[in-house]
C-alpha cells in the first residue's frame, strides 16, 4: 500500500506481494507496454475490447534509492515519484513499474476502444484527463511514451468521431433504403399477387426482417412502417374479400350439384339408352362447369352422383350385352336358314323356287336383326338367291306373253303390299324396316315394269 505521496508501506501482518519483475541489471525482452490484441473488422466489433495487461521493465526508466527513495527518468531530469518503505529497492523498483503498466494498460484500453469506434468523445476526455496526471503520477515507466500516445488518442479522436458519424450515416442510409425496399415490396404484394400462402408467408418474412433493422431516423422509421402496415392490411382485405367470394361460390357450387344428383337418381332407372345416355352426357358438363364445393361436401356429392350415373350405365351395358347376344343369335339362324333354302333352284323348277323365296323372305324377316358387322355379308347371300329367282322369272316373261299382264299385276300387288308395310312400319318409327320394304317395293316395281315392258315389245 502507498501514502498519498507515493511511499509505499506494508500493511499490519504482510509482505509486499511479489512483482515478477527481475531486479535492475537482469536481462529481458519485456513485451511492448501498449500491446493490445488487434481491433475486430466491423462484423465482429465486441463492445468491451480485448487488451492485453502491459508488462515493462521499470529498471530502464528509473530506480530505488537503498533508503527507498523513488525516481524517474523524464525528459528534463530525473523525477522522484515516491518512497518505499515495505521491502528492498528491487521490490521497489517492481511497485513503482507495476503501477506504470496499470496505467499503460488504461491507455491500451483508450486506444482500442479507438480503434474499435467506441465513444470518441469520451475516449478524448479519458485520454486528456490521462496526459494531466501524468506529470505528478507516481509510477517508473516510459512516462513520455504515454504522453505521446495520449496526445495521438487525443488528436485522433476527432478524426475517428467523424469516421463513426459518417459510418453510422452510412449504416442509416442503407437502413433507410432497405426499409424502403421492403415497404415498396409489401405494396406491390398487397396490389397483385394472387398466390395468396406464398404472399402472406413473404409478409411475414418482411416483418421479421423488418424488426432486425435498426439506425433509421425515426420519423423516416414511423413513415416507412405505415407504408408496410397499411399494405399488410390492404393484402389482408383482399384476401379476406377473395376467400369469402370463394366461399359463396362454393356454397353455390354444393347446392348446384346436389340439384344435379337428384337428375342423376331420377334417370337412374330408364331403359331409354341412347336419350339418357346423352342426358348424363350433358349432365357430367355441368357438373364441371359448377365448380368446387367444400372439400369433404364435394366428395360425397360426386360419390352420390357417380353412384346414380353408374346404375344406368351398367343396366345399359347389360341391355346392350343381352340385345348383342341374341343378334349373335339371329346371326346364326339366318345362317341356318340359308343353309335351309339352298335347294331353291329356278331353272329346275321356277314356281317351287318362287315360293321358296317368299318362304325365305318371310322367315328372315321374322328372325330379326343381326350384328352390324355381319348384315352385310347376309344380306349379300339372300340377295344372291333374290337375283337368281328374278332372272328366271325375267327369262320366263320373256317366253311367256299371255301371263305378262297378269304376272305384271302381281308384281304391281306386291308393290303396293311392299308399300304398305313401308308405311306401317314409318307410322311405328322403325326407318329400317320401312327402308327394307320399300326397297323390294322397288324392286316389286322393277319388275311389273319389265313385265309390262316385255308384253308391249312383243
Amino acid at each position: 500500500m502507498t501514502d498519498s505521496n507515493g511511499t509505499a508501506k506494508a500493511g499490519p501482518g504482510k509482505m509486499p506481494r511479489s512483482s515478477g519483475v527481475p531486479k535492475p541489471g537482469s536481462s529481458i525482452q519485456p513485451p511492448k507496454p501498449h500491446a493490445v490484441k488487434p481491433a475486430p473488422g466491423p462484423a465482429q466489433q465486441h463492445p468491451h475490447p480485448v487488451v492485453v495487461p502491459a508488462v515493462s521493465d521499470p529498471s530502464r526508466w528509473g530506480r530505488v534509492d537503498e533508503d527507498g527513495t523513488a525516481w524517474v527518468k523524464t525528459a528534463e531530469g530525473e523525477r522522484q515519484v515516491g518512497s518505499w518503505q515495505a521491502g528492498d529497492a528491487a521490490e521497489g523498483l517492481a511497485h513503482f513499474g507495476r503501477r506504470f503498466d496499470d496505467l499503460a494498460t488504461e491507455v491500451a484500453l483508450l486506444e482500442a476502444r479507438l480503434a474499435a469506434g467506441a465513444d470518441a468523445r469520451k475516449t478524448k476526455a479519458a485520454a486528456v484527463a490521462l496526459a494531466e496526471s501524468l506529470p505528478t503520477a507516481a509510477v517508473i515507466g516510459d512516462i513520455e511514451g504515454l504522453a505521446r500516445r495520449l496526445q495521438a488518442i487525443a488528436e485522433h479522436s476527432e478524426e475517428a468521431a467523424a469516421h463513426a458519424k459518417e459510418e453510422k450515416e452510412r449504416a442509416r442510409h442503407e437502413h433507410t433504403e432497405r426499409k424502403e425496399a421492403l415497404a415498396a415490396e409489401a405494396e406491390k404484394i398487397a396490389a397483385e399477387s394472387t398466390q395468396w400462402k406464398a404472399a402472406g408467408d413473404r409478409l411475414r418474412e418482411i416483418l421479421d426482417e423488418w424488426k432486425s433493422i435498426r439506425g433509421v431516423d425515426r420519423k423516416v422509421d414511423d413513415a416507412l412502417w405505415k407504408r408496410y402496415s397499411k399494405a399488410r392490411e390492404a393484402f389482408n382485405r383482399r384476401r379476406g374479400a377473395h376467400f369469402a367470394e370463394l366461399d359463396r361460390e362454393r356454397a353455390a357450387a354444393k347446392t348446384r350439384k346436389e340439384e344435379l344428383c337428384v337428375q342423376a337418381e331420377e334417370l337412374s332407372g330408364s331403359t331409354e339408352w341412347v336419350a339418357t345416355a346423352g342426358i348424363f352426357r350433358d349432365l357430367l358438363a355441368e357438373w364441371k362447369a359448377a365448380g368446387r364445393a367444400p372439400r369433404e361436401a364435394d366428395e360425397a356429392l360426386w360419390r352420390r352422383f357417380k353412384s346414380a350415373q353408374d346404375v344406368f350405365f351398367a343396366a345399359r351395358n347389360a341391355a346392350v350385352s343381352e340385345r348383342d347376344a341374341e343378334f349373335e343369335q339371329n346371326a346364326a339362324d339366318k345362317e341356318e336358314l340359308l343353309r335351309a333354302y339352298s335347294y331353291i333352284d329356278p331353272s329346275a323348277d321356277l314356281e317351287a323356287a318362287r315360293s321358296g323365296l317368299r318362304e325365305l323372305q318371310d322367315r328372315w324377316d321374322a328372325i330379326g336383326k343381326v350384328p352390324r358387322e355381319r348384315m352385310q355379308e347376309l344380306e349379300g347371300k339372300l340377295r344372291a338367291i333374290e337375283k337368281r329367282v328374278r332372272d328366271a322369272v325375267d327369262a320366263q316373261w320373256r317366253r311367256t306373253d299371255p301371263e305378262a299382264m297378269a304376272r305384271a299385276a302381281q308384281f304391281r300387288e306386291r308393290v303396293a303390299q311392299f308399300e304398305e308395310q313401308a308405311a306401317k312400319a314409318q307410322a311405328a318409327g322403325n326407318a329400317r324396316d320401312a327402308e327394307k320394304a320399300l326397297e323390294q317395293a322397288k324392286q316389286w316395281r322393277e319388275w311389273a315394269e319389265a313385265a309390262e315392258g316385255a308384253v308391249s315389245n312383243r
